[in-house]
């Protein structure tokens, strides 16, 4: 029996119209009690860790994760009980509400309470087993006996059993750090479950009174098709609506995925399903007008909305989740489609059952895309139905298609009137509001009055957007952030803006507030798949708990661990380009020397670049693999500011990022076509020029008493063998700090070059690279800079 008075402070915090959070909802697991960690990104980094009971997930923060090692007694602060439909959740919790920051599923699993749970939890002893992908074995949560009751706090230990690692030999939340969300829940638990009814040969349904409202399980946007289609079932991705209908005794109501009754919009719909005399059900399909050739037709659908004409819309059916009094969105979808395909037999011709294809995912894919189709959606066959956004469900796109929110317009080029082109935005992961580019293609014929009498409404003075635009707006018509419109195109630019976009109409099933760019995950495997470590197991670390800072305490085995997280990241920074090791035999307060070439033996995973690059010289280093990253980890903001501006009067980009050490380094992309010495050269020329025009800032001769109370910009580095701190790299010096790429809006929050360290860089690799995202595309050549600053 659901506790739904604990839900009241959990609901009491949240804006369900805002957060995509789950209000409510969720099903007991058929295997057991289940249990999820949440690495969640809220004002500082921490693990949810939440047990299933009594129809709630019991829920407590724990700052620093969990650790196989019994001698770590991890902090565990109880929280607000949670439904147990946030097992699913994954997402961005939007800015200003309760928890704002990105979360995803740690781990998952079953767990097996040891005694009565109840009287454990008040005795504040509960102990338990963990059958998770990540997390195994007994554990304990021991309440801290206290007279303040501000925070009701527990520590989690690991309890002694063959699981147990020292910290020194392993760190889960290090070497483990990714989702588990794509695999399926991990083998080897044998707990019963506590409720859960089995009806015949449909396993997992359970008695149930028909719910008042169901929210539709989503579909995950994904780079790529399943290698086989042994699991997976695969659809038309309709282009339209989608739509749930609930049938009982008092009729058919018709609802949006957003729980919109629309059953007045489309009375033929209603008509026709109550004509079937179907028992009391919800099911879920999508709402489409085909056109001549039997393909969707999203534009005829809005118009069918618009003229309220909507007599040709037909409802295609995939889903059942309620039958007759039987829950069934434990069942496997498989079953539940068999069932769905039996009860749509001999309905009318507006009611249709949503065919599956066979063969191969990429030829069923390639086929859809020939046939003019917006793409195909992908099921697991053994999968349960989630009120929330699923890996278990993916979609795969012929064309890249996304909402929109319109943050303005611009009239037909050459014109005083009209609309010519939307200007799009999305929301980014800190929920700002960010430009994706313009809109014109599409754009003409009927939909324009339409769209002018939208938008006239929501005029506004300024814009609603968050940083800088491009050529395209100038000139815009502001407007409120209200209207959602569809758009396909060919790709994201590194900038951030749609290429080639085509529009194809005006959504309201889905509020502005919602609309993210999408992103397109790596499907991971579904059985027999690993969790992904960052280390290799086979990796052996000699002397790994030396002190390589005395001035906080890091170990080797931690600087490792660091490199291991990073890995993906610095890799981007490293490929083709010669590297330096410094190597630290003493730790980093003792002597430091640098390695540019292999010399005797071999270091795995880093190999030797051309010889042309330094003819005359031994080969220098490439650091090729993560597997080389983590043999060779083994052996001013005004200023900057000035410098970005003046860069931007010679009309060139730059982008920043820490040091790691004192100051901060400015990276200017540039084209090809000079040497080395015309670029040096060319960077003394802007050094010499800011020293003479900010005397008082800059100094153009590098040496301590020099630059006292002034900065030196170090020009030096750009010439040939010179060296740079890449991105992402630890800084043999005290305190280990990290050079870590940043956006020019973020420079004033950062507190130093060493803002960030081997300690604390789990706060950062959320944002990984994506300040960067428009360096590619950034590149100018040096000659219109050169005659600017001549000039």
């Amino acid at each position: 029996m659901a506790n739904l008075r604990s839900l009241k402070p959990y609901k009491a915090k949240r804006n369900f119209t805002v957060t995509p959070e789950p209000a409510e909802g969720g099903d007991a697991n058929p295997a057991g009690l289940q249990f999820v960690i949440q690495k969640h990104w809220a004002s500082r980094l921490h693990y949810d860790f939440r047990l299933e009971l009594d129809g709630v997930m019991l829920s407590w923060a724990v700052p620093k994760g969990p650790s196989f090692d019994t001698a770590h007694k991890r902090m565990a602060v109880q929280t607000e009980d949670h439904p147990i439909s946030y097992n699913q959740f994954e997402g961005t919790i939007p800015p200003k509400q309760y928890g704002a920051g990105k979360v995803v599923i740690w781990d998952k699993g079953i767990w097996v309470p040891v005694g009565d749970p109840r009287k454990s939890l008040e005795k504040g002893d509960l102990k338990f087993d963990l059958h998770g992908h990540k997390l195994r074995g007994r554990w304990v949560l021991v309440k801290i006996k206290s007279r303040e009751e501000k925070q009701n706090a527990w520590l989690l230990i690991k309890e002694r059993d063959e699981f147990v690692r020292p910290a020194s030999e392993f760190s889960v939340v290090d070497e483990m750090p990714d989702s588990v969300a794509g695999l399926p829940m991990p083998a080897g638990a044998a707990a019963p479950a506590e409720s859960a009814e089995s009806t015949g040969s449909l396993a997992g349904a359970k008695r149930s009174a028909l719910p008042a409202k169901i929210a539709p399980e989503l579909a995950t946007l994904v780079d790529g098709p399943p290698s086989t289609g042994d699991d997976w079932v695969l659809e038309i991705k309709f282009d339209g609506y989608r739509m749930l209908a609930r049938v009982d005794d008092s009729g058919v109501r018709l609802f949006t995925r957003n729980g919109h009754d629309w059953t007045k919009k489309l009375p033929h719909l209603a008509r026709d399903l109550a004509a079937m005399k179907l028992p009391p059900c919800w099911l879920d399909g999508e709402i489409v007008i085909l056109n001549g050739q039997a393909l969707p037709d999203f534009g005829a659908l809005q118009n069918a909305f618009d003229n309220a004409r909507t007599k040709d819309i037909t409802f295609h059916l995939f889903d059942l989740m309620h039958l007759d009094g039987l829950d069934l969105r434990q069942v496997p979808l498989v079953e539940r489609r068999a069932q769905l395909q039996r009860l749509l037999e001999g309905a009318p011709d507006s009611i249709r059952f949503s065919e599956a294809f066979a063969g191969a995912p990429r030829d069923v894919v390639a086929s859809a895309c020939q046939l003019g189709l917006e793409g195909i959606i992908g099921k697991r066959k053994d999968s349960p139905c989630t009120s929330s956004r699923s890996p278990d469900w993916i979609k795969l796109k012929c064309r890249q298609r996304q909402e929109f929110v319109v943050a303005g317009w611009t009239h037909v080029r050459g014109t005083k009137s009209g609309i010519g082109a939307l200007l799009l935005a999305a929301h980014d992961a800190a929920g700002n509001l960010v430009y994706a580019g313009s809109v014109g293609s599409g754009v003409s014929g009927k939909v324009v009055p339409t769209l002018q009498e939208k938008l006239a409404p929501l005029a506004a003075k300024t814009s609603p957007l968050h940083g800088a635009t491009d050529a395209s707006a100038r000139g815009a018509q502001w407007v409120r952030p209200e209207l959602v419109v569809e758009v396909s195109f060919q790709e994201w630019t590194k900038s951030g803006h749609v290429r080639h976009p085509v529009f194809h109409g005006i959504r309201t099933d889905k509020p502005a507030k919602a609309v993210v760019r999408e992103v397109p995950l790596h499907l991971r495997p579904a059985a027999g798949g690993e969790v992904q470590r960052t280390l290799p197991a086979k990796l052996r670390v000699s002397n790994p708990e030396r002190v390589i800072d005395s001035s906080t305490g890091v170990t080797k085995i931690e600087l490792v661990r660091f490199y291991g997280l990073v890995g993906p990241l610095i890799l981007e920074h490293l490929k083709n380009r010669p590297v330096s090791l410094v190597r630290a035999p003493e730790g980093v307060s003792g002597e430091l020397f640098f390695q540019k070439h292999l010399d005797k033996g071999e270091i795995v995973g880093v190999r030797q670049l051309d010889p042309a690059l330094n003819p005359g010289h031994a080969q220098l280093l490439e650091v090729a693999t993560a597997q080389g990253l983590l043999s060779a980890a083994q052996q001013i903001q005004q200023a900057a500011e000035i410098v970005r501006v003046f860069l931007e009067q010679l009309e060139l980009a730059s982008f920043v990022k820490t040091s790691g050490g004192k100051g901060l380094h400015v990276v200017v992309p540039l084209k090809r076509l000079y040497d080395w010495d015309t670029v040096k050269d060319f960077s003394q020329a802007i050094v010499v020029h800011l020293a003479r025009t900010l005397p008082q800032l800059f100094v153009a001769k590098s040496g301590p008493k020099n630059r006292v109370g002034r900065i030196f910009i170090d020009y030096l580095r750009n010439g040939f063998g010179a060296t740079t701190a890449s991105a992402w790299s630890a800084r043999a010096r005290p305190g280990l700090g990290v050079s870590v790429p940043i956006a020019w809006d973020e420079l004033a929050k950062v507190t130093s070059g060493a803002h960030w360290n081997v300690r604390n860089i789990h706060t950062r690799l959320d944002k990984g690279n994506d300040p960067w995202i428009a360096y590619g595309d950034s590149a100018r050549p040096l000659g219109r800079a050169m005659g600017i600053l001549q000039g």
